[in-house]
């Protein structure tokens, strides 16, 4: 038998073992899991590729932000300083009595007295008036002072007239002094006669210390000239 007869016997043999069934579903589940497996990475890769987007996107609007402007360092913060109260400020020792106005700030009272010039514009110019405050206690706060400056201050006539304004705890009335018998001070406001509350002065009692109520004569500018009389109504000034 030649290789051709041989191989047409062992066509003819059948098979030792019989074909088996192709097992469909197993085949079908093993492809479903494979695409399964291959659907999540293009997922994955498609979310990746998205967040990377995402990424570029914010970095692109971050470019397009301006850069934020430095701010300047706040300074520390400070104390504002305070003026030292009058009260706590060296007071001058009165010469002669101090002089009560009747006119009150709660409860310290306005007065009127001398005090000596420390340093005298004029030899002949020694002393000045003080107005200030005095309290329950005694003790007194000065506010304004006013003194001669142009000739002797116990000269005669007036001297030292000042006040009608505010100095932050009320109305300074207009006041002075009169070198000579004044019995009598008054000056004009709106044509109304204003007559000054008066004291002699302990230390010279020839020095008459001279006052306006507030409600006579509320400012400076609207009194007219000051005019003096004697006891006998004597007009001693001009």
């Amino acid at each position: 038998m030649n290789d051709i007869d041989d191989l047409r016997a062992a066509l003819r043999q059948p098979p030792a073992e019989p074909f088996a069934e192709p097992d469909l579903a197993r085949i079908m589940a093993d492809g479903g899991r494979i695409r399964r497996r291959r659907k999540l990475l293009n997922t994955t890769g498609a979310l990746a590729a998205a967040a990377a987007v995402v990424a570029v996107v914010v970095f692109a609007v971050q470019l397009r932000q301006p850069a934020p402007i430095a701010q300047p360092a706040l300074p520390p913060p400070t104390v504002s300083s305070t003026t030292v109260p009058s009260e706590t400020a060296p007071q001058r020792q009165a010469l002669g009595d101090v002089v009560l106005t009747g006119i009150r700030s709660g409860s310290d009272e306005l007065v009127i007295y001398a005090v000596p010039i420390d340093e005298p514009i004029r030899p002949d110019i020694h002393f000045g008036l003080m107005v200030g405050y005095r309290n329950a206690q005694g003790s007194l706060t000065s506010l304004l002072m006013s003194n001669e400056t142009v000739t002797s201050d116990r000269s005669f006539g007036f001297h030292a007239t000042d006040g009608g304004e505010n100095l932050g705890r009320g109305l300074i009335p207009v006041f002075g002094y009169f070198a000579g018998p004044a019995a009598k001070i008054t000056t004009t406001v709106h044509g109304a006669t204003m007559v000054a509350k008066q004291a002699q002065w302990t230390e010279d009692p020839t020095v008459v210390i001279f006052w306006f109520d507030l409600a006579d004569v509320p400012s400076s500018q609207s009194l007219t000239p000051l005019v003096a009389y004697d006891a006998k109504g004597n007009r001693l000034t001009k």
